[in-house]
């Protein structure tokens, strides 16, 4: 029998030393066959919001892997219809593996060396997990704030100095949160009667990586805009930061999403450390009640329509913004109706969990929308997050939450 994957309650107990790759990896890696068109593995790799996927046989032996360097590397003198090649094409084949008994510190000292992201893990030549950088830095966190627990504890007559240090933190964290909120989050929506808003917004940390807008291309079209940076706290505070200049400058330019959403990502490229932005953005068209919109990696909205009680995901395809040079946004279209609303969220919403790990999910949120989806678009607001938190029973959030409810009045 294989030993259990190591809990982070495992990982506090023991050393860095005992645990092994098979404790650490993951054990059910994302696969596709080497004739995979290239356009399905980027779907799938956008799905999963992950960096690499494993390229393996019939009998799951390995034959390469596809990851984020390897579209990079190629995409940028690619012809056109590059995305219907292979994934065979561009993989890196015969890559570095490393076996599931290995030490974690060894695994560490591997990648290093290597200067690899991604490492397949090979037993009996079939592939049993995949190992990242991602996940090693992860394991790597929680043994040093193990440590850090053990010094503060040894070091008591510093605490003091620790604590009074932490509460000049904690003051400077809440006046960069207030000011952040300024910064990102829009003060009052334009004034148009036939439409009213509700929103909910609680960041995890001080600083938040949620944030969610309006925009105004011209006076008959009213856009909405909710983003979603990658991971929480200060750093993707900033890139959150970086992602609403990006939107203020080219947000009045256009009424197409599709060409705001490209703009955005021409002007988000090089962010450091695998960090990107995630987005929707629509826009409504006051004379023909047409909501037109885009999507860049993000959880797919959902209407609620008046006339029947459906509620519907407003899904559209396009890749992460500050991954891909030159991403070209599709548009859809819907024409909404008086008394429907639009719900935008954040994975935050769907992936509370409760005390005993399971997600709110989509599912929940789509049930409690068809149930509540009549009540006003404030109260409608309070009501959703309000299903999410009874679900999740007071268990602390583990990203930020964002919730934004558009409805076109039926009195309009």
């Amino acid at each position: 029998m294989k030993p259990p994957r190591a809990t982070r309650a495992d990982f506090v107990r023991t050393t860095r030393q005992e645990l092994t790759v098979r404790q650490v990896m993951r054990p059910d890696p994302v696969t596709v066959d080497p004739g995979c068109p290239l356009d399905v593995a980027l779907g799938l790799m956008n799905l999963h919001r992950i960096g690499a996927l494993v390229v393996v046989g019939g009998g799951r032996e390995l034959v390469g892997i596809f990851t984020e360097r390897d579209l990079l590397r190629r995409v940028g003198s690619a012809p056109a219809g590059w995305q219907e090649r292979p994934v065979a094409d561009w993989m890196t084949a015969d890559p570095h593996t490393i076996g599931p008994e290995l030490g974690w510190e060894e695994a560490v000292g591997l990648m290093d060396r290597l200067r690899v992201r991604h490492l397949p893990v090979v037993e009996g030549r079939r592939v049993v997990g995949l190992l990242s950088t991602r996940m090693l830095m992860d394991w790597r966190t929680e043994y040093q704030n193990r440590l850090i627990g053990e010094r503060t504890r040894e070091l008591r007559q510093a605490n003091e100095q620790l604590i009074a240090r932490d509460m000049e933190l904690t003051y400077h964290l809440r006046a960069a949160g207030r000011f952040q909120r300024r910064l990102l989050l829009p003060s009052t929506p334009p004034d148009w009667p036939e439409v009213r808003w509700g929103v909910h917004y609680s960041p995890l940390d001080h600083l938040g990586g949620d944030y969610y807008d309006l925009g105004r291309p011209g006076p008959d079209h009213l856009g909405v805009l909710i983003a979603d940076a990658s991971g929480h706290g200060l750093t993707a505070a900033m890139v959150a930061i970086l992602s609403r200049i990006a939107f203020v400058e080219v947000g009045g330019r256009s009424a197409s999403p599709g060409e705001i959403l490209a703009a955005m990502n021409a002007r988000l490229q090089g962010l450091t450390d695998d960090r990107f932005v995630t987005a929707f953005y629509g826009v409504l068209d006051r004379r023909t009640r047409a909501f037109t919109y885009a999507n860049a990696g993000h959880l797919p909205p959902l209407r609620y329509v008046r006339a029947t009680g459906a509620v519907e995901p407003l899904s559209a395809q396009g890749f992460m913004l500050g991954i891909m040079p030159g991403e070209v946004y599709r548009e859809k279209s819907v024409t909404l109706e008086p008394g429907d609303r639009v719900c935008l969220y954040t994975d935050g919403v769907v992936e509370g969990r409760n005390e005993i790990g399971e997600a709110f999910g989509a599912d929940r949120l789509r049930s409690a929308l068809a149930e509540c989806g009549r009540e006003p678009a404030d109260r409608l607001a309070g009501t959703l997050i309000g299903r999410q938190q009874a679900f999740t029973g007071g268990h602390p959030a583990a990203d930020d939450i964002t919730l934004v409810v558009g409805e076109l009045r039926a009195e309009s």
